[in-house]
């Protein structure tokens, strides 16, 4: 709550809805405000009324559910919850957390203040207990702040909080083992890259280096050799592309499925009309229109309510061909499965791209960026 208003929930909700389940599948959304956070209630039917295929709910559509409802919210400028920050993180410890208020979160900044002033693992702990941190060690490091109940186990914050990633960090911050990079102009991308991963010399990064990112740095090099991604400003401007592609068959998706939404409804409602009209007009010449809507109630309230939906939708204006609506919608969903398989591909490429880059940002450090940013400026005067 404070993030969005309850009209904006339930639109998010509404485009969540129709992502999801694509046009095919009736629903029904509840927008709850009588809660400490606004939020959606949907139900669908299982069964779409397009091909009669029956909705899957497993652990893949789980997590194809779960992003998409992180792709609308970011979409739409709302925080969400990392998925390595959520696992045992209910919404109330989250929100604290957003606001700073939580046990858990002013731990995790207190430990990332003092590993980078902390000369060793002993220091790093008088520092805590003078920020008013009490430290219980054990297998596990554990910490309680003053007036906290119970003690905070500081691996539950992150993989980069047990007492071995802390005793690392404070060993790979030492400044007589921060590297110097020698700059020159014009350095290729992937040299600066590889001059950075052979001059760390932590052992934190070495330990890290050796089980976690050995292929991972050559996965990185390969892609920038293979798509001749030589300066960073080349790699940059090709995630700016893959993303904006995606972005792109995003709207284009939006407006194939709004129409749609528009072109189904009137096939079954024309249909409806036209099929049951004769009905209808039988029962507008009947002597006995009581007796005639008792037989003929089920087709009488169908007719009726094909009439005055397309009354609402199309005025006074002549009915569509049918033929042609159908020649429409065929076209539609080729359309938006051609959208769907290309959105697919074009994921997996921002996956990609953005881990790429995430990986080459992480490789050059600050000092490095500094210096190079340093460097061109000079050469510029």
């Amino acid at each position: 709550m404070g993030e969005v208003s309850p009209e904006v929930a339930h639109e998010i909700g509404k485009q969540f809805a129709d992502e999801l389940l694509k046009g095919k599948h009736e629903y029904v959304i509840a927008t709850h405000i009588d809660k400490g956070h606004y939020h959606n209630h949907i139900i669908f039917n299982a069964v779409n009324f397009v091909d009669y295929h029956y909705y899957r709910s497993n652990k893949r559509t789980y997590q194809e559910l779960r992003q998409l409802s992180d792709d609308i919210c970011k979409e739409h400028g709302l925080s969400v919850i990392p998925s390595s920050q959520s696992k045992g993180m209910e919404y109330k410890e989250y929100s604290e957390a957003k606001k700073g208020t939580s046990w858990k979160q002013k731990l995790k900044q207190t430990i990332d203040r003092l590993v980078i002033t902390a000369k060793d693992y002993d220091e790093f702990l008088k520092l805590m207990q003078e920020a008013g941190y009490e430290a219980k060690p054990g297998k596990y490091i554990s910490f309680r702040a003053e007036g906290q109940e119970r003690f905070t186990r500081a691996k539950t914050i992150g993989e980069n909080y047990t007492e071995e990633r802390i005793k690392e960090r404070i060993q790979g911050r030492n400044p007589k083992k921060q590297r110097q990079l020698t700059e020159r102009k014009g350095i290729s991308l992937i040299i600066d890259i590889e001059n950075s991963i052979k001059a760390q010399e932590s052992k934190g990064y070495e330990h890290w280096a050796k089980i976690n990112n050995l292929k991972e740095a050559a996965k990185t090099l390969n892609y920038l050799t293979e798509n001749n991604l030589l300066q960073y400003s080349d790699l940059e401007a090709k995630a700016n592309d893959i993303h904006g592609s995606y972005d792109r068959t995003g709207e284009e998706l939006k407006r194939v499925e709004a129409r749609l939404r528009e072109v189904q409804p009137l096939i079954k409602n024309i249909g409806n009309y036209r099929q049951l009209k004769p009905i209808y007009d039988d029962y507008q010449k009947s002597k006995n229109k009581p007796d005639f809507r008792a037989k003929h109630e089920a087709e009488l309230v169908i007719f009726e309510t094909a009439k005055s939906s397309l009354l609402a939708t199309q005025g006074s204006e002549k009915l569509p061909s049918l033929k042609a609506l159908h020649a429409e919608k065929k076209q539609l969903l080729e359309e938006q499965q051609r959208l769907y398989d290309e959105r697919a591909k074009l994921k997996k490429q921002v996956k990609e791209i953005d881990t790429i880059k995430a990986n080459v940002d992480s490789y050059l450090s600050p000092n490095a960026s500094q210096v190079r940013e340093s460097k061109r400026s000079s050469e510029l005067e």
